[in-house]
């Protein structure tokens, strides 16, 4: 059976951290999500085409 290991820094994974293999990593993993550092590929988003939604 193969060891997976952590996807951020490749060191083998711990179970109570799942799939990282400890909490510096899974912070890391994170704060590139809430810092735009990952984006899923697609179209690009225009800003004037969104209807606004407001009071009526």
């Amino acid at each position: 059976m193969t060891t997976r290991k952590c996807p951020v820094c490749g060191k083998p994974r711990s179970e109570s951290h799942s799939p990282f293999c400890s909490p510096r990593c899974r912070d890391r993993d994170l704060m590139q999500w809430l810092s735009d550092g990952y984006a899923l590929p697609g179209a690009p988003a225009n800003e004037g085409d969104e209807k606004e939604v407001g009071p009526e």
